[in-house]
C-alpha cells in the first residue's frame, strides 16, 4: 500500500523551496523531526545547495538555520 503522508524530508525540502528558513524548533513542530541536521545532510547528498547560518537566541543558545541557495 503506498504511503499517503509526506516524509520529513519532503516537508523540509518544500519549506526550503518556498524560501522559509528552517530551524530545529520549526522542524520539530512542523513534522516531528528531531534530527534536522541528518535530513539536511541527506538533502545535500541529493544535490540541493543548502546554506547553514549559525544563530544565537535571545537566551544565549546557539542553533543553526538552514536556507536553500
Amino acid at each position: 500500500m503506498p504511503r499517503k503522508t509526506k516524509t520529513q524530508r519532503q516537508i523540509i525540502l518544500k519549506l526550503l523551496q518556498e524560501g522559509i528558513k528552517v530551524t530545529p524548533m520549526m522542524a520539530l513542530n512542523t513534522c516531528g523531526c528531531f534530527r534536522l541536521s541528518a535530513v539536511i545532510f541527506d538533502l545535500r547528498k541529493d544535490g540541493h545547495n543548502i546554506k547553514t547560518n549559525k544563530t544565537k537566541s535571545y537566551t544565549g543558545n546557539n542553533y543553526a538555520e538552514y536556507v536553500l541557495v
